[in-house]
C-alpha cells in the first residue's frame, strides 16, 4: 500500500475516533461551575472550538490536507496539557478519579521531552538507578518541568526500591 494513503487513512481514522464514542449533548455543554461534566463528551464534538494544540492552532483547524500541504507539523497533532485537563474533569464528573488522575500526571509530562521521558521511564525499572538518582529525577520533574505529580511519584518509587531492594548494585 502507497504510504501517503496509508497516512491519509490513519489520519482520517484518528478524526473520525476524536468525532464518535457518544452522542452529542442536544443542550449546551452541560459545566458545574467551572468544572466539565459527562454532558461535554465527546469534547470533540461539545468544545472543538475550545480545544487547541499546544502550539495555539484550533482542533477544527487539523486536516490531513494541511498535514500533507506542510501547513502542520507533529507538534500541531499533539494533544495540550488543558485539553487533558478538560477531559480530567469528565471523568471525575463520572467517578473516575484514577482516569482523572492519570490524565493530569499525563498533562504535566506533555513538557518534558520524549526522549527524556523514555530515559526516565527505564530508570524506574528495578535494578537500572541509585537512590539518588530517582531523587535527582524527581527533582529535575519538579524543578524543571513543574512535574509536581509526577516528581512525588519518583520519589515514593525510591522509597519502595530501596525497602525491596530494587536499586541498582555497585
Amino acid at each position: 500500500m502507497d504510504q501517503e494513503l496509508l497516512m491519509k487513512q490513519i489520519v482520517e481514522q484518528v478524526m473520525a475516533a476524536m468525532k464518535t464514542g457518544a452522542s452529542a449533548p442536544s443542550a449546551p455543554a452541560a459545566c458545574c461551575g467551572d468544572k466539565l461534566t459527562a454532558a461535554n463528551f465527546p469534547l470533540a464534538e461539545s468544545m472543538a472550538d475550545k480545544i487547541k494544540t499546544p502550539t495555539g492552532k484550533d482542533f477544527t483547524s487539523l486536516s490531513y490536507e494541511k498535514m500533507i500541504n506542510g501547513e502542520l507539523t507533529a507538534d500541531d497533532m499533539r494533544i495540550a496539557p488543558e485539553t487533558l485537563e478538560m477531559q480530567a474533569q469528565v471523568a471525575e464528573s463520572v467517578h473516575r478519579e484514577a482516569f482523572a488522575g492519570n490524565l493530569r500526571r499525563a498533562a504535566e509530562l506533555i513538557a518534558v521531552p520524549d526522549e527524556r521521558l523514555l530515559e526516565i521511564y527505564n530508570a524506574l525499572r528495578p535494578y537500572r538507578s541509585t537512590k539518588q538518582e530517582l531523587l535527582d529525577i524527581a527533582n529535575e520533574l519538579d524543578g524543571k518541568y513543574g512535574a509536581k505529580t509526577a516528581a512525588t511519584l519518583v520519589r515514593e518509587a525510591a522509597e519502595v526500591y530501596e525497602k525491596r531492594g530494587r536499586l541498582k548494585k555497585f
